[in-house]
C-alpha cells in the first residue's frame, strides 16, 4: 500500500509539473530547440521553476514507490498522470476541459487498469545483476537514437510525440537505476548507495529524459506528449521489471485481455489527440 501511495503522489505531482513546465516552452524561440541554451531561457521563468520543484518531489515519491514495490507494478499506476494533467491544463492554459476529453482519458485509463490487471506482475529481485545491465544500456541507448534521429526529421506534434517516448524511455530507466540503487541502501547502508554507479546514472539518465521532455513540450502540444509520456514510461518500464528484475507476468489467455486494455488505450490517445486542449494555446498569464 505504501508502493502504491507514493506511486499516485508521483504521478500527480508528475502530471502538474508537465502543464507547468509546457506552459513555459510555449514562449520559447524556435530556434533553440534541441540546444542547451533551451534550458536557460526557462531557468528565467518561474512557472517553469515551480514545475521543477513538483519533478523533484515527484522524484523523492518515486523513490520511496519504488524501494516498497516492483517496478511493473509502480510505474504503470503513473497513467492517472494524464488526467491529472488535462485537468490542469484546462486550469493553466484557460481552456476548458471537452466530454471528448474525459472519454479518451476514460478509455485510456481503463485500458491500462485492465492490461495491467490480466498481467498482474508479481515477483523479481530488488536488485540486478551488473552484467545484465550492458545489454539494457545499449538497447536503451540505440532506441533513444533512433527516435531523437526521427523526431530531428520531423516537426510539430510529431517531432513532440517522439520526443515524447524518448523522454519515457529516459524516466523509465531512470526508474529501473533508481530501484536498483535504492536496494543497496537496503543492504549496505548509506555507504552503499552512494558508492554505487547507478546512483549517479539514474540522475544522468534524469536530467536527460529532463531535456528531451522539454524539448518535446516546446515541439508541440501537451496531449501530443503526455500519452507517449505516460504509456511509454509505463510499457518500458513493465520491460525492464521483467528483463532486469526478473519479474512475472501471466501470459496465456490472459493476453486476450492485454491486448483489448492495449486496444482501449490506442483508441484513448487518438481521440485525445483530436480534442480541442490538443492544440490549445495557454492564455497570456502575468507568471512569466
Amino acid at each position: 500500500m505504501i508502493s502504491v501511495l507514493f506511486a499516485v503522489l508521483t504521478a500527480l505531482s508528475n502530471g502538474t509539473a508537465s502543464v507547468l513546465q509546457r506552459r513555459a516552452a510555449l514562449d520559447a524561440p524556435d530556434g533553440k530547440a534541441m540546444r542547451l541554451s533551451l534550458i536557460g531561457h526557462l531557468l528565467r521563468q518561474k512557472v517553469w521553476l515551480a514545475g521543477i520543484g513538483l519533478v523533484i518531489v515527484a522524484a523523492v515519491c518515486q523513490a520511496v514507490a519504488l524501494a516498497t514495490g516492483p517496478i511493473a507494478v509502480v510505474q504503470p499506476i503513473f497513467v492517472i498522470e494524464l488526467p491529472a494533467a488535462l485537468v490542469v491544463a484546462g486550469f493553466v492554459m484557460r481552456v476548458g476541459v471537452t466530454r471528448q476529453v474525459w472519454y479518451g482519458v476514460a478509455a485510456v485509463t481503463v485500458g491500462l487498469a485492465l492490461g495491467m490487471a490480466a498481467a498482474a506482475p508479481v515477483g523479481g529481485s530488488e536488485d540486478v545483476d551488473g552484467m545484465l545491465w550492458v545489454p539494457a544500456l545499449v538497447a536503451t541507448g540505440a532506441f533513444e537514437a533512433v527516435l531523437i534521429a526521427a523526431a530531428l526529421g520531423n516537426s510539430g506534434n510529431a517531432r513532440a510525440a517522439l520526443l515524447g517516448l524518448a523522454a519515457a524511455c529516459g524516466y523509465a530507466l531512470t526508474a529501473a537505476l533508481m530501484k536498483d540503487a535504492m536496494s543497496r541502501l537496503d543492504s549496505d547502508g548509506a555507504v552503499g548507495l552512494l558508492t554505487a554507479w547507478q546512483l549517479y546514472a539514474t540522475a544522468a539518465a534524469g536530467v536527460g529524459a529532463l531535456f528531451l521532455l522539454q524539448n518535446a513540450l516546446q515541439a508541440g502540444s501537451l496531449v501530443a506528449v503526455q500519452p507517449m509520456l505516460t504509456l511509454g514510461d509505463a510499457l518500458i518500464s513493465i520491460t525492464y521489471g521483467v528483463r532486469l528484475f526478473g519479474e512475472e507476468l501471466r501470459t496465456g489467455w490472459w493476453l486476450l485481455p492485454q491486448l483489448t486494455g492495449v486496444a482501449l488505450i490506442t483508441v484513448g490517445c487518438v481521440v485525445l489527440a483530436r480534442s480541442p486542449l490538443a492544440t490549445a494555446r495557454a492564455a497570456p498569464s502575468p507568471v512569466d
